[in-house]
């Protein structure tokens, strides 16, 4: 590929790109199928020179103005298992595949896993940067390897799960790594001795409800499915990023002195020292669910999600943001920190 062939297009509406729905424009837009688009861009040293944006899903970023550099947009495909040993099956699926439709075809081949992960919307490239998680599970849980594209050295690296430095909706790639490697595919080991993990209460409620005792990973899927379903708005209907907030962990004092004001407090141990709060509760209890400012809006089925109500802005969404922020840190003296990335 020559720098001439590069299908840059110039003033593009990043409306359907992103599931909060906000119209904002990027000046430069290169939908990126292969690595040797990206050793092609390195030779251009006009299109290096752009601030640089990395869009998958765009199910975790909150577009508060136009971008004024060049948006990458992964769109590679492709899934295969590609080995196995006496512990694990290992698969792998390229950056530009939805999460879910990756989920859902390890189950069709009979493994199990990532079950607890369904619907989680976003691309497999995406979800290691975030090392997403939900329902007792995280990426981290079942990440064997993955292959990123150095912008820098012009180099592919191959990162396993200590390089990655994985932490609560975190990794490499928010720090070091940040707008330098780029996610091409990612490797996963899924357990031969599959045990399932439905220890969540929604989960085993779900599933108890349907008088299944003994669950297949299938089994949890739908139920994971049924829950967030219920739980979060379909961002094709209602703009929205999942779970807005990530989940505080706080010192274990001041969880112990909100218990005792709020004895129905939801908060789960982390070590003898953290407890981690659940968000969604403490923007329930400040009287936030179902409110709006403008536009913007919290779901009346979940506090923890924030919602484009038709035609907002992304700076729209970050006031609300900010007045729910200053709420909370006011009762409960605890800081929330967003999930999305502002631009």
């Amino acid at each position: 590929m020559t720098m001439s062939s590069l299908p840059v297009q110039h003033a593009v509406s990043l409306r359907a790109l992103n599931t909060f729905g906000i119209d904002a424009q990027a000046h430069a837009y290169l939908p990126v199928e292969a690595v040797e688009t990206l050793q092609a861009l390195r030779a251009d040293a006009s299109l290096m020179s752009l601030p640089r944006l990395v869009l998958g899903g765009g199910s975790n970023l909150l577009l508060t103005q136009d971008f004024g550099g060049l948006v990458l947009h992964m769109q590679g495909r492709g899934m295969a298992i590609t080995g196995q040993d006496e512990d694990f099956t290992y698969v792998r699926a390229a950056a530009g595949e939805s999460w879910h439709g990756f989920v859902q075809w390890t189950l069709a081949q009979g493994l199990g896993g990532l079950e607890n992960l369904s619907l989680i919307p976003g691309s497999v490239g995406a979800a290691p940067i975030q090392n997403i998680g939900a329902y007792g599970i995280e990426l981290k849980d079942r990440f064997h390897s993955l292959r990123a594209f150095d912008l820098e050295r012009g180099e592919i690296l191959t990162l396993d799960r200590e390089a990655c430095r994985f932490g609560y909706r975190d990794s490499v790639f928010k720090h070091a790594l940040r707008d330098r490697a780029i996610v091409l595919d990612v490797s996963f080991a899924l357990p031969r001795r599959w045990i399932a993990n439905a220890n969540y209460a929604d989960v085993s409620q779900a599933l108890e409800q349907q008088g299944i005792t003994a669950p297949g990973p299938r089994d949890i899927a739908e139920a994971v499915i049924a829950i967030r379903t219920r739980k979060l708005p379909d961002p094709a209907r209602i703009g929205n990023a999942g779970s807005f907030f990530k989940n505080p962990i706080v010192p274990a004092r001041l969880r112990d002195r909100l218990l005792a004001q709020y004895a129905n407090l939801v908060s789960y141990r982390v070590d003898d020292d953290h407890y981690k709060l659940a968000a969604g509760w403490l923007i329930d209890r400040c009287g936030w669910k179902g409110k709006s400012m403008g536009r913007a809006g919290v779901y009346e089925q979940q506090a923890l999600v924030l919602v484009n109500r038709g035609g907002a802005s992304g700076a729209e969404i970050a006031r609300l943001a900010k007045a729910i922020q200053d709420d909370v840190l006011e009762k409960f003296g605890v800081q929330l920190e967003p999930e999305p990335v502002f631009i």
